[in-house]
């Protein structure tokens, strides 16, 4: 689901490996376990043909070293929808699946969904050409990367003023409609296992009721084995969901990306609109000086009549000064307007790549996941069929 037409991804092949779990101290110095995920890159054109492909080069990266990439790119462009990570902690799971964090199968899912993050900023056209990206796949810079933070989230976000509405209305309605279908889901998969393994009941029943009749014991033990293999066969069903469940998931965790560029347009516009206020503020208090007219209650108006107006010289000095004022006032706000623009520009153009991103990927998790279920239909049709053949040959 991954496009691999970028430069990047025609330099390198990048793979989250394989996942190990460690025990160490924290920074309070108390003893915790811990996964650690094994990164290989190496380069695209290191097979020659007939060869051996040459060794990767690797390093160990903890799920937060992840979080912490993902925060600085977040923080580096936030006219960019950043992909997002696998959940830290399982969500949305039918309850014969574990949610504990160092399960097999959730580690597991975690790896591949790290691999994808790591292939979707690799086959973005500005991600991809990042230096810290770079070097987290190639260096241990943890701390170059949480300087930058640090540097960087001074401009904090904050959620203050009006656009980018549709948007972000759509990101709250998706968020919405992908929680729920991960919960009927959840909840479809629950009562899915019941109904498999109960059909286990019949394996029983027609192999002790094979164990009484001469005539017919063949071809209720037949049937029997029939229906026990129908009900051993959801946990490999299941686990085959779960990947479908996963991809959903990645768009659930998308809508806070879309939401953060909103913000980050709301600043900005908020930031417009208040110099564009200071302007006009100077520029009144310049018509003011010049016309000699108060129109609102000020302490420099009440001075002035109590202990007289001010000087020729003091008046043109002040003039002089707000004109001054009034000239940054004017720069600052063509500077926020055109800021602003190109941040909508490039978001803009952002969002329609990711638009035909979702639409792709949904689509076809959407149809893999429909062909799973008639084919689960299908093996269901095909034990009924084979135990009503049982069932003519008794």
């Amino acid at each position: 689901m991954v496009e691999r037409g970028t430069s990047l991804l025609k330099k390198m092949e990048i793979s989250v490996a394989e996942a190990e779990k460690r025990t160490g101290k924290n920074t309070v110095n108390m003893q915790e376990t811990y996964t650690v995920y094994l990164i290989e890159i190496r380069p695209a054109e290191s097979v020659t043909e007939g060869g051996t492909p040459a060794a990767p080069d690797t390093l160990w990266r903890r799920y937060s070293e992840f979080e912490l990439l993902r925060t600085y790119l977040l923080v580096t462009y936030p006219y960019i929808i950043i992909p997002p990570l696998p959940e830290k902690r399982a969500e949305f799971v039918w309850h014969k699946l574990s949610a504990d964090n160092l399960d097999p199968d959730f580690v597991e899912r975690r790896r591949v969904g790290l691999e994808n993050f790591l292939l979707r900023v690799a086959s973005h056209h500005v991600l991809s050409n990042d230096k810290i990206f770079f070097l987290f796949l190639t260096e241990v810079c943890r701390q170059k990367i949480a300087h930058l933070w640090g540097k960087k989230l001074l401009l904090t976000f904050v959620l203050l003023y009006r656009r980018f509405t549709a948007l972000k209305q759509y990101s709250d309605e998706l968020n919405t409609v992908v929680s729920q279908l991960l919960r009927v889901r959840a909840r479809v998969a629950d009562r899915l296992y019941g109904v498999y393994k109960v059909h286990g009941n019949y394996g029983r029943v027609f192999s002790e009721w094979s164990a009484i009749e001469r005539e017919m014991g063949d071809g209720l033990q037949s049937a029997g084995h029939h229906m026990d293999t129908y009900a051993a066969s959801i946990d490999d069903i299941l686990e085959e969901e779960e990947h479908y469940a996963d991809q959903l998931k990645e768009y659930l965790f998308y809508t806070d990306a879309v939401r953060s560029v909103c913000k980050k347009h709301e600043l900005m516009q908020y930031e417009l609109e208040m110099a564009s206020q200071d302007l006009a503020y100077k520029k009144q208090q310049k018509e003011e000086l010049v016309t000699g007219t108060v129109r609102v209650f000020s302490l420099k108006g009440m001075t002035s009549k109590l202990f007289g107006s001010e000087t020729q010289e003091q008046r043109e000095s002040r003039l002089s000064a707000i004109e001054q004022s009034i000239e940054e006032g004017v720069e600052a706000v063509m500077e926020k307007n055109t800021e602003c623009r190109d941040f909508v520009s490039a978001a803009w153009e952002d969002i329609e790549r990711f638009k035909e991103q979702k639409d792709k990927d949904l689509r076809e998790a959407l149809i893999s996941y429909a062909i799973m279920q008639i084919s689960m239909c299908k093996k269901g049709i095909q034990v009924w069929s084979n135990a009503k053949d049982c069932f003519n040959k008794m």
